[in-house]
Formats: C-alpha cells, structure tokens, sequence
C-alpha cells in the first residue's frame, strides 16, 4: 500500500510538473520594419544578419525573417471629416479611392481594408472587406461637420485590428490637431502599440505661417508615427496627396517581418518594452515601433456603425 501511495504522489508530481511546462507561454514578438539609404531610397534587399533587435537593452536572437512579406495586411483608413477640412474633403477622397484600386491591383488576396470618418465623433463606414465599391461608395457619402477626435478614432480602430491576422497598417487622413477627444495621446500611442500597428499620418492642408499652424498637432502626429514605425506626409492636395499615398504602398510591400522570443529581458516598467533595431551597416537607417506591451486587451464599442 505504501508503495502504491508512492508511485501515486509520484505520478502526480509528474503530472503537475507536466502540466507547468505546458502552461508557459513564449510570445513571438513580431515586428515590421522599413530599411532606407541616405537619400530615402527603399532597401529591400538586406538579409536577416544585417539586423540586430535589442528588447530593453538585451540583444535578442532573430527566430522569424521574412523581406518583402507576403503577410496580408489589413488597412484602416481614418478620414478626418471636422469643418476645416470641408474645402479639400472632395480631393482627399478622390486621392483615397485610387489608392485603394492600387492597394486590391496590387496586393495580397487577402488583403482588406477597414474605413473612419471622424470629427466631434467617430464613425465606422465599413468593416475590413474587400469589396472596392462599398469602400467607394462610403468615401463619396463623408461629410464635414465640427470637432475633431483623431485620438478616439485611433483608439477605437486600433481594436477592431488587434485580432487580425497578418500587418496592421492605419493611415490618417488629418489636417492636424485633436480638439474633441475622450482619449488622450496617450491613449491611442498604447492603443496602437497593442494592436502591432503601424501609423502613417498625412497632414493636408498644414498652414505655413507660424502664428497660425497647429504645432501642437503636428508633433503628436509625429509621435505617433515614430512610436509605430511609420511616417508623417505633410503634401498639398493634387499629386503630391497621390504621391504621399503611393510611398505609403510601396512602403508596405517592401516590409520586413522580423521575430523573436524575448529572452534574458529585464522586467518591463508598466509592461512596456522599449525595443530598438539596428542595421549593420551605417549607410542605412531603419523605420520600425519603439516598443510593445506584454500583454494586450480586446473590445470594439464607443462608436457608431454604418451598415
């Protein structure tokens, strides 16, 4: 009986042990980069050896390397619709659905594209499809009216894109600051961060006389495009607006996908991870998030729905 009980506790421990191992989770950090020389030339060229990832301060070992990624992207367009923009609304648009026939020509099967409007509120014109005259047809119904939530409306977007597979990618359609939303900078950084989400901001119409530009707005635009990677465009209506959304396109297909398993990383002050990539050669710098948190959390309310 005694040896009975032994081998039983024994099987037990075996089983608790088993059952500890299986229950740690190992998170792949997945990261998107964007590799550049000197003149701001794309570079997609560069092999996994020529990156180095360090996760707060801890060089890490490279598990997953993919250049020019394939992975599908999942695209939220976020259109500023506040009363200042009213007069360039109609150019923004039409900028908007030729970049979105290049994105379908283009791109993966699977890619697919989400649309915002916002001002003093929030608006979901259409979930992520890929039906190209739904997308259309929404653009052509934005109107201009008061206030601008550009902070909410990241907010909220960022997480109906936190449990998709693939790249996520927001572009910002704005003409500058925020002046009506619940959520802060801070807020919509941490947003995007969580979601794994890279940011480009194009900011129309910028106002080139000192006293009169929205400096405020700019730099968070700024911040929100460095803390995910992405960049800020600052074009006039016309071919520049075109142009800026063509570099944001070929941007987006000469990505590369970088992973690894955080190892010997030193704890992480509220959950955040500052992470830095570095190439190994001088001559070329490199456009990817700051940072990413441990862990992340979902939810889709707090705005209105058009169906």
């Amino acid at each position: 009986m005694r040896r009975a009980a032994g081998m039983a506790a024994l099987m037990l421990s075996m089983a608790a042990a088993q059952e500890a191992v299986f229950k740690v989770d190992v998170k792949l950090v997945r990261i998107l980069a964007t590799a550049k020389n000197a003149a701001g030339e794309l570079v997609g060229s560069l092999e996994k050896e020529d990156f180095k990832v360090f996760d707060n301060g801890v060089e890490q070992q490279i598990a997953l390397f993919e250049r020019h990624t394939e992975q599908p992207l999942s695209v939220t367009l976020l259109i500023d619709t506040s009363l200042s923009t009213a007069i360039e609304l109609r150019y923004e648009t039409e900028s908007v659905g030729r970049f979105l026939k290049a994105l379908f020509r283009e791109g993966n099967a699977e890619d697919a594209v989400s649309l915002y409007s916002f001002d003093y509120d929030v608006t979901r014109w259409t979930s992520f499809t890929r039906r190209l005259d739904r997308l259309e047809g929404s653009l052509k119904n934005l109107k201009p009216e008061g206030g601008t939530s550009l902070y909410d409306a990241i907010y909220l977007a960022c997480r109906d894109l936190e449990d998709r597979d693939g790249r996520h990618v927001i572009v910002v359609v704005t003409d500058g600051g925020d002046t009506t939303s619940a959520k802060t900078f801070h807020d919509a950084l941490r947003s995007a961060q969580l979601a794994d989400t890279v940011l480009y901001s194009i900011l129309v119409m910028p106002i080139t006389n000192d006293p009169g530009r929205n400096v405020g707005g700019e730099h968070a635009l700024a911040g929100l495009a460095a803390g995910t990677g992405g960049r800020v465009f600052a074009p006039s209506v016309g071919p520049t607006l075109d142009a800026a959304l063509s570099d944001i396109l070929r941007e987006l297909r000469t990505q590369y996908l970088l992973g690894y398993y955080p190892k010997n990383v030193p704890p992480a002050k509220e959950g955040f991870h500052r992470l830095e990539i570095q190439l190994r050669r001088p001559d070329l710098r490199v456009l990817a998030r700051n940072g990413y948190y441990e862990d992340s959390d979902s939810g889709t309310q707090g705005w209105r729905s058009i169906r």
